[in-house]
């Protein structure tokens, strides 16, 4: 494998260059291998479209491999483990990422394109706080005791418990947006709960997965708990469809969310689900503007707009309409754009040229339906997947770019009726993701938030996240709920056991 140095390495830590140079394998039973057929793959740096480095071209092959390094592991040494051993491990794995943090942080940005500044401030010290949160919950895993009538055999007497039992093989999909974090909200839940892992990470930002695989196997993890397969769709695919991976953890879009789930069915195994969105934020004319602006700005610019729960739809008040939009989109013109890399870069570039082109065809629809941009409209100049920051307004209801996910640093405005509420608007969508509500009314913001039809509603703020908070969505953005205690109950099964004494 080959490694094509560039501009882009030219800051970069002399930890993550090396790392970098290394031939990018798969991480199967313990091991660095090869993919079956010897292919690889190549992946780039956003700001520049140049090479990184080279990874395997993991394929149904490799994943039929790392499938059965997994059983082999759950069957095995890892089953004996106690709630106490997992727990330190992902303590020490918590406390080597933090040692690590900007490893990560550069690799991230350069992988994916996001700012160095923010990956280390969010991605990494989250990751790190994840793990140790399910370092805590492996010893706090509980069954209960129940006292059964079995009214039918008149005084018989009985000794009736329930065990959380680990669920087995867990195939987990992560897509390219927060690869590092999408990792942590799958991996270390799986492990506390004593499960094995084939991980699949997007095809487009591999490295921070194949770190954290050797950051874990450096911990203690034995071989086989978790195994990586960098690749294509056919490896997830191949993972959905195998008929010994006992559940399926996908992060992604919602169209692939439904394939992910017809591959499933031949075993019925466990699928949790978390997809797109198209979020509102709700901006009420008693809204303090000095927070709002800049707040919902954030909320559709935030990882360039390359987020699940992006708050890509501004509803806004309607006397208030053109003086806050006008407001946004001030903060979406000044925004610096520039490489992850700049400390300074506020908006940074696409993850791929794919995705660029994604974008810009959606904001081209849209002003070709009768939208008017306030702000940006299309491509940034010069090399890399940079688009402008976008704000739309005069946006119909039926246009694309105000029903579909578009994943970019865009948004459309659209005003509301006091009288009429924003209700309506708010959950004109197939997805149900999050929302977020901007007033000074709190007796507002909660009755508002009960009528969103969203699994995230935050008041005042937007993407506001924790580990403690269960995340997830309703409609088609998804099933399930990650973080917090919901995640043990996707990596769980309850027994009951029930003794006539």
């Amino acid at each position: 494998m080959t490694t094509l140095i560039n501009e882009s390495l030219a800051g970069a830590l002399p930890a993550v260059r090396e790392f970098i140079s290394r031939p990018k394998q798969l991480f199967i039973g313990g091991r660095w291998v090869d993919a079956v057929s010897g292919k690889t793959f190549e992946t780039h740096d956003p700001a520049t479209g140049q090479v990184l480095t080279t990874v395997a071209h993991g394929e149904t092959a490799d994943i039929d491999k790392a499938v059965t390094a997994a059983r082999k592991a759950f069957e095995g040494e890892w089953r004996l483990w106690t709630p106490a051993q997992r727990q330190r491990l992902l303590f020490r794995a918590s406390e080597t990422i933090r040692a690590r943090a900007d490893e990560f942080a550069q690799l991230e940005s350069l992988d994916n394109g996001k700012s160095a500044a923010v990956a280390l401030a969010v991605d990494v010290a989250w990751t790190a706080e994840i793990f140790a949160y399910y370092a805590g919950w492996a010893t706090k895993i509980e069954g209960r005791t129940i006292t059964p009538s079995v009214p039918w055999i008149p005084g018989s007497q009985w000794h009736a418990y329930t065990l959380r039992e680990p669920i087995g093989v867990c195939g987990q999909i992560i897509p390219w947006n927060f690869p590092l974090v999408m990792a942590a909200f799958k991996i270390p839940a799986a492990l506390a709960c004593g499960n094995t892992i084939v991980l699949k990470p997007a095809e487009q930002t591999p490295l921070t997965a194949l770190l954290l695989a050797e950051v874990l196997a450096e911990a203690g993890l034995p071989d086989g708990v978790l195994n990586v397969v960098t690749g294509f769709g056919d490896a997830g695919a191949a993972i959905a469809a195998h008929d010994d991976v006992d559940k399926v953890g996908f992060t992604g879009s919602t169209e692939v969310g439904k394939l992910i789930l017809n591959a499933a069915g031949g075993n019925l195994k466990k699928v949790s689900l978390e997809l797109g969105g198209k979020s509102p934020q709700i901006v009420y004319a008693d809204a303090d503007m000095d927070v709002a602006v800049p707040g919902t700005a954030s909320g559709f610019l935030f990882n360039h707009g390359q987020t699940c729960t992006s708050g890509t739809r501004l509803l806004v008040e309607d006397r208030i309409f053109d003086e806050f939009t006008q407001g946004v989109a001030e903060v979406a013109k000044s925004s610096k754009i520039g490489p992850g890399m700049d400390p300074a870069t506020q908006v940074g570039p696409l993850v791929s040229q794919v995705q660029q082109n994604r974008v810009t065809g959606y904001i081209e629809q849209g002003l070709a339906d009768g939208a008017r941009a306030l702000a940006g409209g299309q491509r940034h100049a010069g090399t890399g997947y940079y688009v402008e920051p976008t704000v739309l307004v005069d946006v119909q209801n039926t246009f694309s770019v105000y029903r579909e996910e578009i994943f970019g640093p865009v948004v459309v405005a659209t005003p509301f009726n006091a009288e009429e509420g924003p209700r309506t608007a708010a959950n004109d969508t197939m997805f149900g993701l999050a929302a977020s509500i901007w007033t000074r009314d709190i007796s507002k913001a909660h009755l508002t938030a009960r009528e969103i039809q969203a699994g995230n509603v935050w008041i005042n703020c937007h993407n506001a996240f924790d580990s403690a908070l269960p995340f997830g969505g309703y409609k088609q953005s998804g099933w399930g709920r990650e973080l917090g205690e919901g995640a043990i109950d996707l990596y769980t099964q309850t027994k009951t056991v029930n003794v006539a004494l």
